[in-house]
């Protein structure tokens, strides 16, 4: 299993999401949702990553509450 790690909030809105693997962490991109969250859950190939946002085994969320999501900027 990988860690995976949700950031705290961004001044844009979004939480920087990051794995770590091969001894290294590994930035995924930038979420604004619990969708772009679990896509970036399901390109790692975690099985129900709807179901893992809650699970700190699976997501640690930091430096901030896990919901709710701030708003996000124009046009996302």
């Amino acid at each position: 299993m990988h860690a995976q790690r949700a950031d705290r909030p961004s001044a844009a809105g979004g939480r920087r999401v990051t794995v770590y693997r091969r001894g290294r962490d590994e930035i995924l991109g930038t979420a604004y949702s619990d969708h772009d969250l679990v896509v970036f859950l399901e390109a790692l190939g975690i099985p129900d990553p709807d179901g893992v946002l809650n699970d700190p085994k699976w997501l640690e969320w930091r430096d901030g509450p896990d919901r709710p999501w701030p708003t996000a900027p124009e046009g996302r």
